[in-house]
């Protein structure tokens, strides 16, 4: 049996575990999504006002005015943080209520629903297969395309979007210097094209045989590339905006992660004219996208094991109510007034340096093990010519020594994990090493495994071309 073939199960097997494990936060981001969606279903939006339980003493109510001469920067100040009266820390997840990971706190049932729903909206998604899944997501793929481009006119036509765009097409070279930075760029490539997931090679293999891989590749990045160059002009035209409404320096208004999402934007939407309107089809794109991103880390786990065990594939139906089962109850930890902490361990360790040292294996094992001749050769049959000189040398150089660099550079910078003030505690950044570590182990254990327990020889499967 080729010696490839043991590397790229154990590969699969890794990839398998590391799409299984993103699941278990992933899904609570549509959650969050969800509740937010619910909440904008009130004649004035919640986070507008200072009279629920959750608000800080610091809250300021937001409020509309029409852009007059006579506004002054009281008032401004007082429109920009009205975002305080809704933190997502506090009136979704109910963050302050917990000292930390420790201390999970009690079940946030509004959100464990949301989560229920979810994964219901999935199960019946994807429990008949692509013949479900597939007509599902030409609605979660397109209808996010419709409202970036409505918030794409609204933003660049808002007071200061020009100061939010400059500030977005102006590079931070300083921040090249950062082994995070680096790391966070890989992983986030990998989680919008697919590669390290399985996502990519499970919807492939529906495709025919002769089907153009070589265009369906190239139009891929490219629209990708484009969306995400277009969702930042989206972005940061309301984060110029809010800049430009408050008085600050624009730097004091971003911000990243969750809080981009749940805080900032939603703070800059209530100051719009029609404000539920925004809400409303902001989240709902959330909803879609979120959707669309979690059918595909769910059918990359539903297809691998179906095709690796018949069993899985005849029993379908049963199997992802199982899978989806699991899931719910796992994230029912992210659902708990500590359960942001939960999510955030995940978040850093389930998929960052496990993704890259996968993804640099199988860039090794296809064009060093497996050959790159033979893998163009392969190709060429597929679609009646093969790959020029600079994809062979970017498979065979550029790739596995780019990857490799970012896996060095980023573990030699890395730094304990920490969320605000708070500091995860040694144990904490154990357990996240050894959920990275069970998906890396599985590349060299299940190739060993099969090594030795293929029938043959173990020399004559070693030197095997």
């Amino acid at each position: 049996m080729d010696l490839t073939l043991f590397f790229l199960s154990g590969i699969g097997y890794a990839v398998v575990l590391i799409a299984f494990y993103v699941d278990f936060y992933y899904n609570v981001i549509i959650a969050w999504a969800l509740r937010f969606f619910f909440a904008s279903f009130t004649s004035m939006l919640p986070w507008t006002t200072c009279d629920n339980e959750w608000n800080t003493a610091n809250c300021r109510a937001v409020r509309i005015f029409q852009v007059r001469n006579f506004i002054n920067t009281t008032i401004i100040s007082r429109i920009y943080h009205g975002k305080s009266s809704f933190r997502s820390s506090r009136a979704i997840l109910e963050l302050h209520r917990s000292q930390g990971l420790h201390d999970l706190g009690a079940i946030k049932w509004d959100i464990a629903i949301c989560l229920l729903t979810v994964y219901i909206i999935c199960y019946f998604s994807l429990w008949k297969g692509i013949s479900t899944s597939g007509k599902v997501v030409w609605f979660t793929a397109l209808f996010p395309y419709a409202v970036l481009l409505i918030l794409f006119v609204r933003g660049i036509t808002l007071p200061g979007s020009a100061q939010g765009i400059k500030y977005y097409l102006k590079p931070d070279f300083s921040a090249i210097g950062s082994a995070e930075v680096w790391v966070d760029a890989a992983t986030q490539v990998f989680f919008s094209l697919g590669p390290g997931f399985g996502v990519l090679l499970a919807y492939a293999s529906y495709n025919k045989y002769h089907n153009n891989v070589y265009k369906d590749a190239l139009l891929t990045s490219f629209i990708n590339s484009l969306t995400s160059f277009v969702a930042g002009f989206v972005i940061f035209s309301v984060l110029g905006y809010m800049a430009h409404t408050a008085g600050m320096p624009i730097e004091k208004v971003a911000t990243e992660g969750p809080g981009l999402v749940f805080i900032v934007y939603p703070a800059a939407i209530a100051t719009m004219p029609g404000s539920i309107f925004w809400a409303l089809i902001f989240f709902m794109m959330l909803l879609t996208l979120g959707l669309d991103s979690s059918f595909g880390g769910s059918e990359a786990i539903i297809t691998a094991l179906s095709d690796e065990f018949p069993k899985i594939g005849r029993n379908r139906e049963i199997f992802v109510a199982c899978l989806f089962t699991l899931y719910f109850l796992v994230g029912l930890a992210s659902c708990t007034q500590g359960g942001f902490y939960f999510f955030h361990l995940l978040d850093r360790y389930a998929a960052g340096y496990s993704m890259l040292f996968a993804v640099f294996f199988e860039s090794i094992t296809v064009s060093w093990i497996y050959g790159t001749q033979r893998f163009c050769d392969d190709i060429r049959d597929m679609i009646g010519f093969a790959p020029g000189y600079y994809w062979r040398f970017c498979w065979k150089f550029a790739a596995p020594a780019f990857l490799l660099f970012i896996i060095v550079y980023g573990l030699l910078g890395y730094e304990p994990l920490t969320y605000e003030k708070y500091v995860y505690p040694s144990w904490a950044n154990a357990l996240g090493w050894a959920i990275t570590g069970s998906s890396v182990i599985m590349i060299p254990g299940v190739a060993l495994y099969m090594f030795l327990t293929t029938r043959g020889s173990c020399l004559k499967n070693l030197v095997n071309p």
